[in-house]
This record gives structure tokens, C-alpha cells and sequence, in this order.
């Protein structure tokens, strides 16, 4: 079915559909980037994949070739300079509420309530703490940097582990569904550098971890005792109650039957 017809453009309705599709993914996807070097990088694509398009219908065939040449580089470019960015993205699709039903990934409430009642007293106190919740993406490689553990999680064994005079204290522990599978465990720090000066080495490594992996993280602050949570990359909160932190992570990683 043709809609109109301007000389060498025939447009039709399946164009239309075809047209608002894409616009739809690359608004969705540079929305994600926005305000960042990858947002950047793919608006210059945009607008070299719009000429490229004006350059062919034109029939400018020179220029066209040209604008072809620089897309593919730019392409390229775009993969191997933002790998972590498209691995976020790649894992920030597959968090959608759509696949979470399919595939009805998510923790035990029983597990999530120990996290938020050791999180609210590891604050209270002002210990430091960095608790790593594990999602789709394994953590086999970092759980090995640490003890294994394979223990029920209980506020009483997080607050244990993260004592400041027990020998795990410092390192991460990785929780899996019902069990902490590790303590004391060295996660990577993120090398980005729009973090704030006055975060330490936890909320670094809570930022790396979440950079490699679709996994959230629980960060209590030493110093001030705040309760942060990170995903994708970025700290989502940073001073959280304890109703603030319970309904986030209960949206997050526990789906009900009658979702």
C-alpha cells in the first residue's frame, strides 16, 4: 500500500511501521547512553546512517561510498571502544519486565528481608559493608577470589561477616537466591570518572562489579553509614530507609506468582 510518491521516493505504509520501529529503538538506546561518551559517539551515527540514506536516494554515488566508509569504522569504533556500555545495555534488556516473567529469575523474600535488617544495622553501627546479589550473570571467577561460604543467609551471618574484627570484613560477599556463597571476596573498581572524589573503595568496586554484571549491589558507608545501592554502573540510591531499600529490591529481584 503507497502512501505518496516524491519522485525517486516511494513511501509506504510498511515504510511508516518500519521507519517509527527503529526510531523507537534508537530513542530507547540513546536515552540509556544519554550523557555519556557512547551517547555521544552514536547520535555522530545517526546522523551518519540519515546521510548515507539522503546520499542514495540522491543518487550521489561518490559521496554515498565515502559516508559508507566512515560508518563501518564508526561502527567498529563503537563496539571495541564501548564494550562495557553495550554489555550493560545487552543486560538492561534482558532485566525488562517481559523476560523477568518468561524466565522468573529473582531471590527468596526471606533472603531479601536478611539483607535489609543486616543492611539497617551494619548502618547503625557504621560498619562497612558491600553485599553483592547475584542475577542472571554468573560470579564464578570473583566468587573464587574469596572463602567459600555456601551458608543460608541470616542478618546474623552477614553482621558476622562484615564485623570489623573478623578476617572476611573487608572483601564483598556474593549472595546466590538463598545462600551466600562467598566472603571476602575482591570485586573489580571502576575506571570511571564520574564518580564522586569522596566515595572509597567499596562504592568503586560496588560500580565495577555492577559495569561487568547484571548483579546489585548493597553498599554501606563506613563513614557516614549511608546505604547505597548500585546497578548498571550507576549508583540508582544513595541514602536509603528501610522501607526505600526492601521495596527496591523486592521490585528488582523477587517477581510474585501473580505478577
Amino acid at each position: 500500500m503507497t502512501l505518496f510518491n516524491i519522485g525517486f521516493l516511494t513511501v509506504t505504509l510498511f515504510d511508516l511501521i518500519d521507519l517509527l520501529i527503529v526510531t523507537l529503538i534508537f530513542y530507547r538506546v540513546y536515552n540509556y547512553f544519554r550523557d555519556t561518551r557512547a551517547g555521544q559517539m552514536l547520535v555522530g551515527l545517526v546522523i551518519l546512517l540519515i546521510s548515507s540514506f539522503l546520499f542514495n536516494a540522491l543518487g550521489l554515488s561518490a559521496t554515498s561510498w565515502l559516508v559508507n566508509q566512515f560508518q563501518t569504522v564508526w561502527v567498529v569504533a563503537f563496539v571495541i571502544l564501548f564494550q562495557p556500555e553495550i554489555r550493560r545495555l545487552l543486560i538492561y534488556v534482558g532485566q525488562t519486565r517481559f523476560f523477568r516473567i518468561i524466565f522468573r529469575t529473582g531471590s527468596s523474600p526471606r533472603s531479601l528481608e536478611a539483607v535489609v535488617e543486616a543492611s539497617l544495622k551494619l548502618s547503625e553501627t557504621k560498619w562497612g559493608a558491600l553485599i553483592v546479589l547475584q542475577r542472571e550473570t554468573g560470579l564464578r571467577s570473583y566468587k573464587e577470589t574469596g572463602t567459600p561460604m555456601k551458608a543460608e543467609v541470616s542478618a546474623q551471618l552477614l553482621l558476622s561477616v562484615f564485623n570489623p574484627a573478623a578476617p572476611l570484613h573487608d572483601g564483598a560477599v556474593i549472595l546466590q537466591n538463598t545462600l551466600l556463597e562467598a566472603a571476602g571476596c575482591i570485586l573489580p573498581l571502576t575506571e570511571s570518572t564520574m564518580i564522586s572524589p569522596e566515595m572509597g573503595t567499596r562504592h568503586r568496586a560496588a560500580l565495577g562489579i555492577t559495569e561487568e554484571s547484571d548483579a546489585i549491589v548493597v553498599v554501606i558507608s563506613e563513614e557516614r553509614g549511608n546505604i547505597s545501592v548500585a546497578e548498571n554502573g550507576r549508583f540508582v540510591h544513595l541514602d536509603l530507609d528501610e522501607m526505600k531499600l526492601r521495596r527496591y529490591l523486592n521490585e528488582r529481584l523477587f517477581i510474585s506468582s501473580g505478577d
